[in-house]
């Protein structure tokens, strides 16, 4: 037997989250190939060094919000700690969101969105360091639920310093 509202008519399905990739865009890109202005030459593998930074906004229309990932990556000498380039990325994304509770909205914006961009990110740099005399650098695929958590546990933790440090009457 199935269970069925009491005035007849099917249940009712449940309301899924819709998005959609409008547009995307790099704000700003830097490549400074700085071994090569030196006149030095980069032996043996270097080491490299990437961070990233999320954020996001929600636009003047209705649903549509603007999802930006900040990529730096610095790659040094493992000799001399010198560094050979710096790649600076700021590539964005204009999404349409729909039925995405309000309480859901921060990690969705903050994991979901990211992960749609992140393919054309890599594919970014991965160009960019190639054209500029190096292998292309292929970045790790990144986990954004793992970053959104640790994003949190700062925040919770820079709160829980300001809350402690505050005085007491």
């Amino acid at each position: 037997m199935t269970d069925t509202p009491q005035n007849g008519a099917a249940p009712e399905a449940p309301v899924q989250p819709k998005l959609q990739v409008l547009g995307q865009f790099v704000r700003d890109m830097s490549f400074e190939n700085i071994a090569i202005q030196k006149g030095v030459e980069g032996a043996g593998q270097p080491e490299i060094q990437v961070q990233v930074n999320l954020d996001a906004r929600k636009r003047t229309a209705d649903n549509q919000f603007e999802v930006s990932i900040k990529l730096k990556v610095e790659a040094k000498s493992k000799e001399k700690g010198e560094v050979i380039f710096l790649l600076e990325l700021d590539y964005g994304g204009v999404f349409q969101i729909e039925n995405v509770p309000d309480e859901q909205m921060h990690p969705f914006l903050l994991i979901e969105c990211p992960r749609m961009l992140f393919p054309f990110v890599r594919r970014i740099v991965s160009d960019v360091t190639r054209d500029g005399g190096y292998m292309p650098l292929n970045l790790e695929t990144i986990d954004f639920v793992a970053l959104y958590r640790q994003e949190i546990a700062r925040r919770a933790a820079e709160q829980q310093a300001a809350a402690a440090a505050a005085p007491t009457n």
